[in-house]
């Protein structure tokens, strides 16, 4: 279970400023678990999060030994990369948003209940609504090989969720959680924040998921 602080802001926030206030107001989680024991390479991953003005605020930090940036569409593989997720069910019916961003922060956003019943949200509507900012910048590149630490922070207006609409962030309790992944790169990895219970890696088991308690 996970307490999402509100943090008040008047006015437009830029990444720069969500990245400073949840750094300062938001605790920083880890996401460690290893739950397939042959993908055993665990980078250090962790995050934070909270809400301001009916949005979701998200800031990760990795360090890794491998980083990969293949995927530069929307909506594209992006799993294949150095990649972190978030899989939101606010309605905690079952039905579920995959927010995946490789570390360049395209982003993949679908919905639906299950991996084979996912419905895109529109490229457009993800480019218009959702702002990321990597350290390690916008452009592809192969993979690199070395000790990399990057962070990424980004903004998720309610509004994006376009299967749910109206919804309200604040008071909402809801079904999530919080993955690192790297399918294409020279060490596979599969981290968790929530355990799951599957005999091979599989985030769309929102039966695993755990609660998100937005204050």
């Amino acid at each position: 279970m996970l307490k999402v602080k509100e943090i008040e802001f008047k006015g437009q926030a830029g990444l720069e400023q969500v990245s400073q206030l949840l750094e300062e107001h938001a605790e920083l989680q880890t996401i460690d678990l290893i739950n397939w024991d042959q993908f055993s390479y665990r980078p250090d991953v962790a995050f934070r999060i909270a809400h301001s003005n009916n949005a979701i605020w998200l800031k990760y930090y990795v360090k890794e030994n491998h980083i990969l940036a293949s995927v530069g569409e929307t909506n594209g593989p992006v799993a294949r990369d150095s990649c972190v997720e978030f899989f939101f069910d606010p309605s905690g019916d079952g039905n579920y948003y995959n927010f995946e961003f490789n570390c360049i922060g395209t982003v993949h956003l679908a919905y639906g209940p299950g991996r084979g019943q996912r419905q895109f949200v529109d490229p457009n509507t993800i480019r218009n609504l959702i702002e990321v900012q990597s350290s390690l910048g916008a452009q592809t590149f192969t993979e690199r090989t070395g000790d990399f630490t990057w962070e990424m922070t980004i903004l998720i207006p309610a509004e994006i969720l376009t299967y749910n609409p109206e919804i309200k962030l604040k008071g909402l309790q809801g079904g999530a959680n919080f993955y690192k992944c790297g399918d294409a790169t020279s060490q596979r990895h599969y981290l968790t924040w929530n355990p799951v219970g599957t005999e091979k890696p599989d985030y769309h088991r929102p039966e695993f998921f755990g609660k998100l308690i937005f204050q």
